[in-house]
């Protein structure tokens, strides 16, 4: 599912920084430039859904490991 449609950021992006430990709020804003000139801005308020997905993908990775 996309979580950003203006810059095509789905889910599996979001689990895929967050195996790579990008957790926290400003580090995935980083990541997906979040803050970019033509973007809405809904995925940069709704940052904690960002954060939940990023969290599940890092537990799945520690789990797995």
């Amino acid at each position: 599912m996309y979580m950003c449609l203006c810059n095509g950021i789905t889910e599996s992006d979001v689990r895929e920084a967050g195996r790579a430990g990008l957790v926290m709020p400003s580090q995935l804003k980083a990541k997906f430039d979040l803050k970019c000139n033509g973007c809405c801005g809904r995925c940069a308020k709704n940052i904690h859904e960002f954060v939940e997905v990023a969290v599940q993908g890092a537990a799945v990775s520690c789990s797995t490991a």
